[in-house]
């Protein structure tokens, strides 16, 4: 019956997207949904950026682990994100009518600018893609015993469909689909969950005494820089990222797009932690848990501790969880190549339906280097972590400088770009007390500093 069950909601899926394709004529309907989606939509999808593998399967097993501090990155950096998009970003960019985080490089910096910054922006999204087909063949193997290799290629099928068919349309509107199934699963576990343990009260009896301690044990350093790298990774590293970005210009106006960043910051806050108490009571009630493979704690304790209705509600979440994070991790490195590497081949005499299909075409090409990656490892958290810190170190400075710096420009944009990365790069090979990232963003400051102070005129 659940395998039933995951055969229809993938079909309903399949049917959902498909359905959305109808309202695609050009380019923006694409790309950004022709600019039409109302609130409750627009902070679905912002919410269903991050709440795919790594929050349910990974986080949810960090928490478990290291407690609190574990997790700080994800639920709690990811809520900051998207909390500071709504406070300084969402407004003046939407007002720009564009499309993409290059188009604004291009528009505040030069084309040159804009073809680094795709450069950088695009391969950050591979190992995120992976992670997600790695979580769905994961997911299939466990429940219908299917081999992951072929559980891969049937759920990269399954997205590259209806994000190829519909793009941001079908993205939009499954996200929302999906959202609602998310919530109700996790609700209706968490809460069976913790009234088996007895209560929060009990949860907190049975925990260590410091598994809740949102700040850091040591007093040094090293410890509190260690823990601000944590809050950025995401919170400000996820800023300058296309599938953010993408779905908040998708909003039908600027003040919708800036209440749905609050809305969705609000509800990754809470919805988000779900996981977390889910696999914690899970460890509670069930000791054997631990000896699991970590990335399975909480399906395994779905399949081995509850009936087939909660099997069929928690599963139905899940995929729903990662098929919006991957549909959309896809589409906006598929955007960004037509719009800002591709198109500009073509000049001015590039028509609609000809940039249309170009995306079109984005989308199995990085949906296909996602299926490759994913088929080469398959740890989610490795495959995440590679992710992570790209567009902190190489795009997270040029962005906000260009908006609240006047004296920003051309080469202070280039060198940030390639200073944060080359250094970032560099000490990820040497061990450091001090996270790689954090030498990184460091370096891109001074490298939008120096290149904008040293000069006053815009590279062309």
């Amino acid at each position: 019956m659940l395998i039933s069950f995951i055969v229809l909601y993938l079909l309903t899926t399949i049917f959902v997207g498909w359905y959305a394709s109808r309202f695609v004529k050009t380019s923006s309907d694409f790309a950004i949904a022709g600019r039409r989606m109302p609130t409750y939509v627009v902070a679905s999808g912002l919410f269903a950026t991050w709440f795919g593998s790594e929050t349910v399967m990974g986080a949810s097993s960090e928490f478990v682990e290291h407690g609190l501090l574990g997790v700080i990155e994800d639920p709690f950096g990811a809520a900051l994100c998207l909390l500071l998009i709504g406070l300084f970003f969402a407004r003046p960019l939407y007002k720009l009518n564009i499309i993409t985080f290059s188009d604004y490089f291009k528009i505040r910096y030069s084309r040159k600018v804009e073809w680094i910054s795709a450069i950088f922006m695009i391969p950050s999204y591979f190992s995120w893609i992976a992670a997600q087909l790695v979580a769905l063949a994961i997911v299939l193997q466990s429940i219908a015993d299917v081999p992951f290799d072929f559980g891969v290629i049937i759920c990269a099928a399954i997205v590259l469909f209806y994000t190829y068919v519909g793009g941001m349309w079908s993205v939009a509107i499954t996200d929302t689909f999906q959202t609602v199934i998310i919530i109700i699963g996790m609700f209706v576990l968490m809460f069976e969950l913790v009234s088996q343990v007895g209560g929060f009260n009990q949860i907190l009896i049975k925990t260590p005494s410091d598994f809740f301690r949102f700040t850091p044990k040591e007093n040094t350093l090293t410890s509190w820089v260690t823990y601000f790298a944590a809050w950025v990774t995401i919170g400000w590293g996820s800023i300058p990222q296309q599938d953010v970005f993408q779905r908040t210009l998708s909003a039908k106006s600027e003040k919708v797009a800036v209440q749905s960043a609050y809305l969705s910051s609000l509800m990754y806050l809470t919805i988000a932690c779900m996981p977390l108490i889910i696999a914690l009571c899970g460890t509670i009630l069930y000791s054997d848990l631990k000896q699991s493979d970590s990335q399975m704690l909480i399906p395994i304790l779905v399949l081995k501790h509850s009936g087939i209705g909660m099997q069929i509600i928690f599963f139905g979440a899940l995929l729903s969880a990662i098929l919006s994070t991957c549909s959309g991790a896809i589409l906006a490195p598929a955007t960004v190549l037509g719009e800002n590497l591709i198109k500009p081949l073509y000049g001015e005499k590039i028509s609609d339906k000809k940039l249309l299909k170009i995306m079109r075409l984005s989308v199995i090409g990085i949906t296909l280097i996602g299926v490759a990656l994913s088929l080469y490892k398959s740890e989610i958290y490795e495959l995440v972590g590679e992710s992570s810190a790209l567009s902190l170190v190489a795009l997270f400075v040029p962005l906000v400088s260009g908006l609240y710096w006047k004296k920003a420009n051309a080469l202070g944009a280039i060198l940030s770009m390639t200073l944060g990365t080359g250094v970032w790069t560099y000490f990820e090979f040497f061990e450091n007390e001090i996270p790689s990232m954090i030498w990184g963003l460091l370096a891109s400051i001074v490298g939008m500093f120096v290149g904008s102070i040293i000069t006053k005129t815009t590279l062309k």
